[in-house]
């Protein structure tokens, strides 16, 4: 599953990264309690844990190339959501939320951070994603520009620092399924954003 690697940092920049060959990362027996263990340590060996996105990327990668069983561990969407979410890992005191997430056609998320970095990866289907950034003003802290969209495809991989702001829409005619990490979050820095009344609610 080859793609490409893009990093999104809170300016609302976003940028194609090197990534790594799939052919590079094949490797027997790597499941998903050993790929936990890889990102424990990466993120041990840092200070700042936006810093090691990178290296979080290739593991997540590698998991994606090797593991069959990531691959299809996903729900239908909800008839009444239009997206479902199967949570995969998150375990009390370990600051990792690993999930599959899945939307229907046409199915578009609000405007959010995550209060915390994260790593997407695309199995089925493609998604658009939509960035923004704060563009702060005298009149509104929360007010939010746009800077541009992407739209991803299968192998495609996403990271963001926890301050980048997304919306993402399942585009095409089958439904878009994500395999998601995220560090632990800050519930004090996460936040939908409204950009008609420049207004920002915790999330």
């Amino acid at each position: 599953m080859k793609g490409r690697d893009w990093l999104v940092t809170e300016d609302g920049h976003y940028q194609v990264c090197k990534s790594v060959r799939a052919w590079d990362l094949l490797r027997e027996n790597y499941r998903l309690y050993r790929f936990l263990t890889e990102v424990e340590d990466v993120l041990n060996g840092v200070d700042d844990e936006s810093s090691s996105l990178l290296e979080i990327r290739m593991l997540v990668r590698r998991l994606i190339v090797n593991s069959y069983w990531v691959r299809s561990q996903y729900l239908e969407p909800s008839p009444k959501t239009g997206t479902s979410v199967l949570l995969l890992y998150d375990e009390l005191g370990f600051p990792l939320t690993v999930q599959t997430v899945t939307f229907a056609p046409g199915t578009i998320s609000n405007i959010h951070n995550h209060g915390t970095w994260g790593v997407v990866a695309v199995l089925k289907g493609q998604e658009k994603n939509t960035f923004w950034r704060r563009d702060r003003t005298p009149e509104s802290e929360d007010k939010i520009e746009l800077t541009g969209e992407i739209i991803l495809s299968p192998g495609d991989i996403v990271s963001f620092t926890p301050g980048a702001i997304h919306s993402v829409q399942a585009v095409g005619d089958e439904p878009t399924v994500t395999f998601n990490v995220y560090g632990e979050t800050d519930p004090k820095e996460r936040f939908e954003f409204d950009p008609v009344k420049h207004s920002a609610k915790k999330f």
